[in-house]
């Protein structure tokens, strides 16, 4: 199992970092967690990996942000949808299937539109730690079973 383990949300932002440095274009991220899991927070770091310089916030009102890096990003929030068939009226396909790296918060809610290749990361807090999270790494795809393996190699593994 790969599973990373944060003390803080520092900790969780670095573990986004050092992904976003690792990622090409293409590449799909899937976050998935509760309500104050960290999933903005990992984003964040992803966003500072791939060298994006502005404030990076969850685009729950615009669904979608999209920053210049080293290569696009596409941030996509879709708490707010109520079906995946909503996904297409953004036009989902050009960010999945672009140039640059798209990042899904909330992915479960769309899970039967995700590419079949992608890495899924599940964030959970940990009981009695306030600021400690459990991020567990689900590759789909040799690409992404590398990427998580090379990205579990540069952080600190604790589980």
């Amino acid at each position: 199992m790969l599973v990373i383990r944060t003390a803080s949300p520092a900790e969780t932002a670095a573990a986004g970092e050092k992904l976003g440095g690792l990622l090409k274009p293409g590449d799909v991220i899937c976050l998935i967690g509760a309500l104050g899991a960290g999933k903005t927070c990992f984003a964040q770091g992803v966003a500072r990996g791939l060298g994006v310089t502005e404030a990076v916030n969850s685009p729950t009102f615009t669904l979608i942000n999209e920053y210049r890096g080293r290569m696009p990003f596409y941030h996509v929030d879709v708490f707010r949808l109520s079906s995946p068939g909503e996904m297409e009226d953004l036009g989902y396909e050009e960010y999945f299937y672009g140039e640059g790296v798209t990042l899904v918060e909330w992915a479960d809610r769309v899970m039967p539109i995700l590419p079949p290749e992608r890495l899924d990361l599940f964030l959970t807090g940990c009981a009695g730690a306030e600021n400690e999270r459990r991020i567990e790494l689900i590759p789909f795809g040799e690409r992404y079973l590398l990427l998580a393996e090379e990205l579990m190699a540069g952080v600190c593994a604790r589980d």
